[in-house]
């Protein structure tokens, strides 16, 4: 069972974030705020729970919750300052979109950056332990995987509908075979041998 709150104080957002790991697309973070009296027995980190059921969370948080944003930081910026502070200016952004001031910020994993003056816990699988955490990594994993979605029409040959730019073996012979797109992290070891000779 998902715990409610970290702190005792009732505006406790939850942040998360997704995509850090791709090879395209954008990093995606959410923030959210629950109201004291949420529950839900499926809500868990994004990763537990199958995409079907993700979706049909998704519109439940942003129903239920007291307030909630959604941020993408795209390519450009990703290869400019890093994804690690691009993951963190996903959530800064996020959080910057709530309606009501946080008093408190749960984030999954372990490293932020002070956002203003709101006091700050970084946990490792909060998203696995903490409601407005896992509400914050569903929201990040299904509005990144619609706009992947969106955006494999325009280049279908990747199948980011079903891969999401993350680096699988199709993902990388697409790659190999079609060079990258306007979409693709350029400083990211795109393939796993960037320089092979032929002999």
């Amino acid at each position: 069972m998902l715990l409610k709150n970290y702190s005792s104080l009732a505006l406790e957002c939850g942040t998360d974030e997704a995509g850090r790991g791709c090879l395209a697309g954008p990093v995606t973070a959410a923030a959210v705020i629950l109201p004291e009296k949420f529950k839900n027995t499926i809500l868990n980190d994004s990763k537990q729970i199958s995409e079907k059921k993700r979706m049909l969370l998704k519109p439940l948080i942003e129903e239920k919750a007291l307030c909630f944003g959604v941020s993408h930081i795209f390519e450009a910026e990703i290869d400019s300052i890093n994804i690690l502070n691009a993951s963190i200016l996903a959530m800064h952004k996020a959080i910057a979109q709530l309606s009501s001031i946080p008093e408190f910020i749960i984030v999954d994993g372990n490293r932020f950056k002070n956002y203003q003056t709101i006091p700050h816990q970084t946990i490792i699988k909060g998203d696995a332990k903490y409601l407005s955490i896992a509400a914050a990594s569903v929201l990040a994993k299904t509005y990144r995987d619609l706009y992947m979605e969106k955006i494999h029409e325009e280049f279908p040959m990747y199948n980011w509908k079903k891969n999401k730019g993350y680096p699988t073996k199709e993902h990388r012979e697409a790659i190999r075979e079609f060079g990258i797109t306007k979409y693709h992290r350029k400083s990211f070891r795109l393939l796993p041998e960037q320089l092979k000779l032929e002999l």
